[in-house]
């Protein structure tokens, strides 16, 4: 892992930018035998960030502590992603744990961006780097990858396609920036419901298996405009998304009719990714999106942008 820092004594603390996720294309298929879906995505790093920084406690323990999104909401005990983070790279370098993770969150929480699995990321390259750990990079995948599908991705940022549950990732050399709108809502939808609710209406003849990523790759490896990426959006959770949540329909309908070229769930929601041609637009249309009201927050955002790992 590059950035390796000199030793850390007690008090002293490392600081990474996470960056959350999109998925531009989400493929799900059918339900594998350990239980998830199999996935042909691609994912892309935004520029909404959560900051990590973990600081020597002085003594054995972790301990959590959250500002900003979801501060007295989330957990901090062992329920925490971080905190597992924090445990899995102590448990790898076995060392007694001594740390403690303060999260900065400006990325929504629970609407479909992983935060939680951004924040897990930080976790393990801020322990890592305050612990001098030495691990290389298919380790530390190994170690995100076994604490959620999203957290090998949030490492190293970018563009990837991901395949498998989503874990097993193929780097996409994008060239360009794309802008977006995030909205957020009041709402909350648990990804496994989700999941659920796909495989519900697919029961009924409602879905398909989008597995196909070529096009959209080539867009991004491209260059392509806006107006080309647009018609190239694809997620399968959209149905059950607004299945489960009517209110969403309404929400990206607005959008659109506010001059968006698109409108789109992110991940299994409840966020909705609205696509603009540059940024000037992206800041006028996040402006009538405001003002139209039925967004709980709206967020401006670019990407692709590095992870901590990068």
């Amino acid at each position: 892992m590059s950035g390796q820092t000199a030793p850390a004594q007690p008090g002293e603390s490392i600081s990474v930018d996470v960056p959350a996720k999109i998925n531009p294309h989400l493929g799900v298929g059918d339900p594998r035998a350990d239980g998830y879906h199999a996935l042909s995505t691609v994912y892309q790093a935004i520029s909404l960030h959560d900051t990590v920084t973990a600081e020597r406690l002085g003594e054995p323990g972790i301990e959590v502590t959250i500002s900003g999104e979801g501060a007295g909401t989330l957990p901090t005990g062992e329920d925490n992603l971080a905190y597992k983070a924090a445990k899995l790279i102590a448990l790898y370098a076995g060392i007694e744990p001594d740390v403690r993770l303060h999260l900065n969150k400006r990325i929504p929480v629970a609407g479909g961006l992983a935060g939680g699995s951004a924040d897990a990321a930080g976790a393990l390259i801020a322990c890592a780097r305050l612990w001098e750990v030495a691990i290389g990079d298919a380790e530390l995948h190994r170690l995100a990858a076994g604490l959620g599908s999203d957290v090998p991705f949030c490492l190293k940022g970018g563009t990837a396609i991901g395949s498998g549950r989503g874990e097993e990732l193929t780097p996409v050399a994008a060239v360009g920036t794309w802008h977006w709108v995030v909205a957020t809502t009041d709402t909350e939808i648990a990804t496994p419901e989700c999941y659920k609710e796909v495989d519900r209406l697919r029961e009924d003849g409602i879905g398909r298996y989008s597995a196909d990523t070529g096009p959209i790759v080539r867009a991004f490896e491209s260059g392509a405009s806006a107006d080309e990426l647009a018609r190239l959006l694809v997620n399968d959770m959209e149905a059950a998304a607004v299945s489960l949540r009517p209110q969403l329909a309404s929400l990206m309908h607005g959008g659109l009719e506010e001059g968006a070229l698109a409108a789109h769930v992110s991940g299994s929601g409840p966020s909705i990714l609205f696509l603009a041609t540059d940024v000037k637009h992206a800041v006028a249309l996040a402006r009538r999106i405001r003002m139209r009201g039925g967004a709980r927050s709206v967020h401006l955002a670019h990407g692709p942008v590095r992870g901590p790992a990068d």
